[in-house]
């Protein structure tokens, strides 16, 4: 049998992809990258494992025998919105604990920022004015996450060594120690009550978009600082504007959008409550995410459980 990488990125990163899964997976056969297309005169019955990043749609069909997606993207809510996505195949995003690790990071900095008064001594910077501020300690400061997969449960390990009050929101209930875990409809509300600043990192689902709009930024206190690394349709971007202008939140910080890149004419740009980053909280390390994708193709060679498996009813 043979693996089918299928992309559309460029020619030089669809070759750098094959290079270091070939490398990683030396007893496979993978067959030639076309970027946007299917490889010609060989055959594709013979595919039972695609390795995918935005895969163009329908091309999949064409793999009569595929048994395994292995996506190279932590998402796969585009994955999912394809309707030509074969139903048969099990789908498995990726899992790699360095993009963990680097996605706490960025929300160690970004949260460190916000409570150390960045946004009103940026102000003071702008202003020529020389104001001190009181400081609370991070023991003092609650930091929520909504979302504790991979990326939450290691962001959550991070604030918490550095002193944050943690607590963590998920759909449904989970354990990490040392941290409050909230679940459901009545644990988030319960969490946004107290949450000082929100960090969201949750899977873009029909359930999950638009969550970060009027109702809940009312649930949090006033004044609230909000964090979007998960996905753009997370927001409600009037919502969010109304917020600031209102007092109900004080500063955004926005890392993902809806279309990308951010248009010049969007009026986050020029708002001085929102620090617009352009998608850098956690980027895909190729050499990383090619070892962690060979492991869970050689899984399935052996008949063990996969990491990552998706389940496309609930959309991760």
């Amino acid at each position: 049998m043979s693996i089918l990488i299928l992309t559309r990125v460029s020619a030089e990163n669809a070759a750098m992809w094959r290079d270091l899964l070939a490398a990683a997976l030396p007893e496979e056969t993978l067959l030639p990258v076309v970027p946007g297309g299917l490889p010609e005169d060989v055959d594709l019955s013979e595919v039972d494992v695609a390795i995918v990043a935005n895969p163009p749609p329908g091309l999949l069909t064409a793999c009569g025998n595929l048994k395994l997606i292995q996506s190279l993207w932590a998402g796969v809510d585009a994955l999912l919105t394809d309707d030509t996505l074969p139903a048969g195949p099990v789908l498995a995003r990726l899992v790699d604990p360095a993009l963990a690790a680097a996605m706490a990071e960025a929300v160690a900095t970004w949260t460190l920022w916000l409570h150390r008064q960045g946004p009103d001594y940026q102000a003071s910077e702008i202003a020529h004015e020389w104001r001190q501020r009181f400081q609370p300690t991070a023991a003092e400061r609650k930091v929520g996450l909504l979302g504790l997969g991979a990326m939450g449960r290691a962001s959550a390990g991070l604030l918490k060594q550095i002193g944050f009050d943690v607590a963590g929101w998920s759909r449904t209930a989970v354990k990490i120690p040392g941290i409050r875990t909230f679940s459901g409809p009545d644990g988030l509300d319960a969490m946004l009550a107290e949450t000082e600043i929100l960090v969201n990192l949750l899977p873009l689902t029909e359930e999950t978009r638009g969550i970060l709009g009027a109702p809940l930024f009312s649930k949090l206190p006033a004044g609230a600082r909000v964090v979007n690394f998960g996905r753009g349709d997370h927001l409600v971007p009037a919502d969010l504007l109304v917020a600031l202008e209102r007092g109900q939140l004080s500063h955004a910080v926005l890392d993902v959008f809806s279309k990308e890149p951010l248009r010049p004419e969007c009026p986050y740009w020029d708002n001085p409550q929102i620090t617009v980053l352009p998608h850098v909280a956690a980027a895909t390390d190729p050499r990383t995410a090619a070892r962690e994708v060979a492991e869970n193709i050689r899984r399935f060679r052996r008949g063990e459980p996969l990491v990552g498996i998706v389940e496309r009813k609930r959309g991760y």
